[in-house]
């Protein structure tokens, strides 16, 4: 006789929906909360960890189809919770953007690359936190503009905006930049 107690299907797939988002969402998840407390990793830590308990106890039929965009909002949320709780936000610190950015580039084409990325990077910080925030949410985690509305309660065509307004003045400033 087994004295085990038996799993229902329903608790395999939030099981397998918790394991799947983490898997997947999990260093997007970081990096996008890491920025939004201007870098505070530990933090960003906690506010990922609360938003994937969250998920567990959330139905899965609830989010499926659309965990991503669940899980950013949910962080965000956390994130603001954060912020406002303390009363303050804090700005990058000199040369902390650079112990944000992953691994270290091939020598030869790969560092011409990563110059440019860091030269991109270093004018994104100088654009106003929204245009940052849907600058990174497009091009660093792929949402679309729906998905993004969604995650920052901006209205579809307002993240249009932003995102142009903030598109077109990195182009400036690129342009602008000495070689």
């Amino acid at each position: 006789m087994n004295n085990e107690p038996q799993q229902s299907d329903e608790s395999l797939d939030a099981s397998s929906l918790v394991q799947t988002a983490v898997s997947q969402h999990r260093a997007p998840l970081l990096r996008y909360a890491t920025r939004l407390l201007r870098g505070d990793a530990d933090r960003a830590q906690d506010v990922v960890q609360d938003t994937f308990v969250r998920l567990m106890a959330q139905p899965p039929e609830q989010v499926d189809g659309h965990v991503a965009e669940w899980l950013f909002t949910v962080c965000r949320n956390r994130v603001t919770d954060v912020l406002r709780k303390e009363g303050r936000m804090s700005l990058f610190a000199e040369g902390q953007v650079d112990r944000l950015i992953a691994a270290e580039p091939r020598p030869g084409a790969g560092l011409e690359r990563a110059e440019q990325h860091a030269a991109v990077l270093k004018l994104i910080e100088q654009l106003p936190h929204n245009q940052q925030e849907v600058v990174r949410l497009k091009f660093q985690n792929g949402f679309s503009y729906q998905e993004i509305s969604r995650i920052t309660s901006l209205s579809v065509t307002n993240v249009g905006f932003i995102l142009h307004t903030a598109i077109k003045r990195l182009r400036q400033e690129m342009i602008a930049q000495p070689e």
